[in-house]
């Protein structure tokens, strides 16, 4: 059984397909494609797994394949260069689609090799990790981080059908499952405090790969973010709110170094520093805690300098006229994009 939603952006609308079995030639992806060639870029990790049974949904395509080194360390230009290279050497025509089978650093590099080839080809997203499934798949966000920032290069290139096999989650580890779970609750805490309840109450059931319990907390991401992507594509204003905690997160990331923490620990702990920041009641702000804490996710976030937050910091892309804007709760459920926070607060909330 599977159920699908849609991304509603015109004529450059697409499905998002959320089900058990998917794979195995169980959907048929090749409708999705305009010509007779594919490129499927996954990673040394993902393909033995999943590679072979994502074959009989392409139908009768030339398929070519391409294995990334695994991790956030490999999210660069350089790596997005082989996807190129592959394409220009197979000879691959505007027809050609490129289909991203793992987790989200695969999806944004091969988003984004998609996007400059020969200036936009068709791209199909395939996630296998619960944080891509609930969040990078979806809204055409691609890109490659940079030495001085994350995310910093990149491009808007919406794919042509996203397909979620809920049944990969069976060989996510622990910490990875973990790590998705940060988005999950990201979702409920931004403009949805039925779900955060509902998360709250059942996080114990995600935990232990509960299959429906899964599905309903994936189908109810994708709806939310499907809703604010179609409202605001580019984000020029109101899909800025899927960032919360992540220009927190994202200077974790830089300075610890891409890889060693995890996207959703990162992006974990860097919504508790964003509650704080709210000036949120404290009892809200012990709910967000207790939820991210059941989830096994980091409270605190790693001791960097203060110096170190702001140069990170002042990289993040919802930075306008020099000036840092952060997404601010105002209750779980209901949150804002602002400038307007107390500097004092956020002194020392860096310096933990």
């Amino acid at each position: 059984m599977s159920f699908t939603l849609t991304v509603e952006l015109g004529d450059r609308s697409y499905p998002i397909v959320i089900g058990r079995g998917l794979l195995d030639g169980h959907f048929d992806l090749s409708e999705f494609m305009r010509g007779s060639d594919c490129l499927v870029v996954s990673n040394e990790t993902v393909a033995p797994l999943y590679y072979d049974k994502l074959l009989p949904g392409l139908g009768d395509c030339n398929v070519t394949g391409i294995n990334l080194p695994d991790g956030e360390s490999f999210k660069t230009v350089a790596t997005m260069q082989t996807i190129l290279d592959r394409l220009v050497e197979a000879r691959a025509n505007r027809d050609v689609a490129v289909v991203a089978l793992g987790g989200g650093v695969v999806g944004d590099i091969t988003g984004f090799a998609a996007a400059c080839y020969m200036r936009g080809v068709d791209f199909i997203q395939v996630p296998t990790t619960l944080l891509a499934q609930v969040d990078s798949s979806v809204g055409g966000k691609t890109g490659v981080n940079h030495p001085r920032g994350k995310n910093l290069i990149g491009a808007f290139h919406q794919p042509q059908v996203v397909l979620i096999d809920t049944d990969t989650l069976g060989t996510l580890p622990d910490r990875e499952l973990a790590a998705g779970l940060a988005e999950v609750i990201k979702h409920g805490v931004i403009c949805d405090a039925g779900f955060f309840e509902w998360l709250e109450a059942n996080m114990p059931r995600l935990l232990a790969r509960d299959p429906d319990a899964l599905a309903h907390a994936i189908r109810r991401c994708c709806e939310i973010k499907a809703e604010v992507v179609a409202e605001d594509e580019r984000e020029a204003g109101r899909r800025a709110i899927l960032n919360f905690g992540h220009t927190f997160g994202h200077a974790i990331e830089h300075c610890q170094g891409y890889g060693e923490w995890l996207h959703g620990e990162a992006v974990a702990a860097g919504m508790l520093m964003a509650a704080r920041l709210s000036g949120l009641a404290a009892g809200e702000v012990e709910r967000l805690t207790d939820v991210v804490a059941a989830a096994g996710l980091p409270t605190q976030p790693p001791a960097i300098a203060p110096g170190d937050w702001h140069a990170a910091m002042g990289m993040d892309k919802k930075v306008q006229g020099k000036q840092l804007r952060f997404v601010l709760l105002d209750a779980i459920g209901k949150c804002r994009v602002s400038s307007d926070y107390d500097d004092e607060r956020l002194d020392e909330i860096l310096r933990g």
